[in-house]
């Protein structure tokens, strides 16, 4: 079987193709010559969409990927000798091979655990209270995902206590939006009323989980701390010298709200999945669904046998937990397809 004969639809929302918005406003923008390095109208306005949908004077910054955002962004916040409080499994820990660390120059990752992904604040403030100042890395940003890795949302509230805990000891809070478009689907509120209203100070706005090609959007609603983000965004090979290329498929994106459209979309199928699952198939689904992901537990020879017949996800945390992913385009019909193989494995 060649790697691309299988069924692919919950491995990631990565293995989902361009959304048709997003690929219309690409081909639109492939049209003549436009100014490059972001000088072209679809890049103005994204940015000026972004001010909107935010209710804010916020800076937006592109680059190509989630990877970049989130490192760039700590590093414009952190020296060397600082460190970023965040969850033992946030996805900088997990899965950025050092980037937050390599580009901060030193930088270090203070990890504490908290259920369903979510940072625990107590343990934050015990990481805080036992710094041995000058002799360790001197905390200097919170970071939370949004969602998390385990598919969770911080709600308002969440956020705020965060935000506050942040406040009193000098903390800048960022926040990992890869799957931003699906938490603000799940909680139906504005996108202000869990970034800069409750305190957030640099968020990465992720557009390839939402139907991109690729770009990445770094926001920062305290701009004292964004002075001189584009020379470090050109530094880390991350300026688009065809900046519209990067630009166009947002504009379709973030035009008549095909994010939060995409978004819900995701989510809708995720729960109707899980209810799948967990009703006709008895599988255990391990964390709640806020979001577009299903964490399931699975014995070995369901998976080896789904694997079998082409099925394609991830384990994921314990050895017996498979995430499965749905995104903008998952059908019905593929989760009729993968329940059939459940139920007809399992019997």
């Amino acid at each position: 079987m060649s790697p691309d004969s299988g069924r692919h639809e919950f491995a990631s929302d990565n293995t989902a193709a361009i959304c048709p918005e997003a690929w219309e406003a690409l081909k639109e923008a492939n049209a003549g010559c436009a100014p490059s390095y972001g000088d072209d109208r679809w890049t103005a306005r994204v940015r000026d969409r972004v001010r909107e949908i935010f209710e804010s004077d916020c800076d937006v910054y592109f680059v190509f990927n989630g990877t970049a955002a989130n490192a760039l962004a700590l590093a414009q916040i952190c020296q060397s000798f600082h460190g970023v409080i965040c969850h033992e499994h946030a996805h900088i820990q997990t899965d950025e091979c050092g980037a937050p660390e390599f580009f901060t120059k030193g930088s270090k990752l203070l990890l504490i655990g908290g259920p369903d992904g979510k940072i625990e604040i107590g343990q934050a403030e015990a990481v805080v209270a036992r710094q041995n100042e000058p002799h360790s890395h001197k905390p200097r940003a919170i970071s939370i995902a949004q969602a998390t890795e385990f598919g969770t949302v911080y709600t308002r509230n969440d956020i705020a206590v965060i935000a506050g805990f942040a406040r009193t000891r000098e903390l800048f809070l960022h926040i990992d939006g890869a799957r931003f478009a699906n938490a603000i689907a799940s909680l139906n509120c504005a996108p202000k009323a869990i970034t800069w209203e409750v305190g957030v100070d640099v968020l990465c706005f992720g557009g390839t989980k939402n139907g991109t090609a690729a770009g990445e959007l770094v926001i920062f609603f305290n701009k004292e701390i964004s002075r001189e983000f584009d020379y470090r965004v050109k530094q880390a090979g991350q300026l688009g010298s065809k900046m519209r290329f990067l630009a166009a498929p947002w504009l379709g994106l973030v035009t008549n709200d095909v994010w939060l459209r995409n978004a819900r979309h995701a989510n809708d199928k995720a729960r109707h999945l899980a209810d799948r699952l967990r009703n006709e198939a008895k599988i255990d689904i391990v964390f709640p669904v806020d979001a577009n992901a299903v964490f399931a537990r699975m014995n070995e020879r369901l998976v080896r046998d789904l694997r079998a017949r082409g099925w394609d996800f991830y384990k994921f945390v314990e050895p017996d937990v498979y995430r499965l992913m749905c995104s903008w385009s998952t059908t019905e019909a593929a989760i009729s397809d993968l329940i059939t193989d459940v139920l007809s494995l399992n019997d």
